[in-house]
């Protein structure tokens, strides 16, 4: 990830100050703002929030112009830091290093409290914990993004490193299905999608994550720290009728759904599919060690990812937790 030329120092929040710290939202009888909103990958029900946001008038309601697009995660923390994009979805593994790098985002509320990140295996292999993907062959696309630092934090917690596994490499992200064909024994992969895709083909599979050993972050808004200062007002707005959006589609998924249908009609096509990626994706939205508040930022849980990747080597210059998020968005 190339860092941008200039490197604004992120913008520091103590804890619990989120509260009186909130701006007032963007006054509806204003001029709407532009706001051009990054979604990571390609459009998905996982985007469910921000689709009903859209369709039931929450952020013009909010006076916000909101245009969606849709960019692979480290172009958009890229794009995020030279303002080219206003707030995106991005992954908080990825603001760490971009961040140490100079790249000037900072993480404004968390989306996925649970890490999504996962390791996969099929339940006739007899893996049941981290310590038995000892010897085994785990596929996984390559050696960097989320699943890479998740694996490493998965084996860490049972006192093991790469090196005790054999790894096989799928750059065409066909991990799963070579875990089907038993090619390999365990595979890489995001709680919201593939269990759900090999339950579909009769596996019965086993997940492993990280969350009880190191509570990487997921996924969350991210925005450039200029962009939050020339358009605090505007992303406090958008934070807030996003979060309304995540309340109503946990009480009513159905209206995720819909909003989702609307925006990407080609998912219709197989809603009973789209309604468990769904349910898996709500599970994930509440952090249990912050009370389960949506949106809220598991400082302690970042300080451990930040120790954590740092000894990986993913953190070429000092940063804190203070440089890396910002509560100040928060309702």
């Amino acid at each position: 990830m190339a860092p941008v030329a200039s490197a604004a120092s992120a913008l520091p929040t103590a804890p619990g100050t989120a509260a009186t710290a909130t701006p007032a939202a963007t006054t509806p009888s204003a001029a709407p703002v532009d706001l051009t909103v990054g979604l990571g990958y390609i459009p998905s029900v996982q985007f469910a929030q921000f689709y009903l946001a859209q369709k039931a008038g929450y952020y013009a309601d909010a006076g916000l112009n909101v245009t969606l697009q849709n960019k692979i995660d480290p172009d958009l923390i890229t794009l995020l830091g030279q303002g080219a994009v206003d707030i995106g979805s991005g992954d908080g593994t990825s603001v760490i290093p971009a961040v140490s790098q100079g790249i000037p985002v900072v993480y404004t509320a968390t989306i996925y409290g649970t890490f999504p990140a996962v390791v996969i295996a099929n339940a006739a292999s007899g893996i049941k914990t981290a310590a038995d993907l000892k010897g085994k062959k785990i596929g996984i696309p390559g050696k960097y993004g989320t699943s890479w630092i998740q694996l490493q934090a998965l084996l860490t917690s049972a006192g093991m490193t790469t090196n005790d596994v054999e790894l096989m490499l799928f750059p065409d992200y066909g991990q799963t299905a070579a875990l089907q064909q038993g090619a390999v024994d365990a595979a890489t992969g995001f709680a919201n999608n593939e269990p759900i895709v090999l339950k579909r083909a009769g596996i019965t599979p086993v997940v492993l994550g990280t969350d009880s050993s190191i509570a990487l972050p997921g996924p969350g808004l991210v925005t450039g720290t200029a962009t939050l200062a020339h358009k605090r007002d505007a992303l406090a707005a958008f934070t807030a009728a996003t979060l309304r959006a995540m309340d109503e589609i946990t009480a009513d998924p159905q209206k995720g759904l819909d909003a989702t249908f609307a925006a990407v009609p080609d998912l219709a096509q197989d809603p009973a599919l789209q309604r468990e990626i769904l349910d898996a994706t709500i599970a994930a939205w509440k952090n249990p060690r912050t009370g389960g508040a949506l949106g809220s930022i598991d400082r302690a849980g970042w300080q451990q990812s930040l120790d954590f990747m740092s000894g990986l080597g993913l953190v070429p210059n000092p940063v804190t937790v203070d440089q890396l998020v910002n509560e100040t968005l928060l309702p």
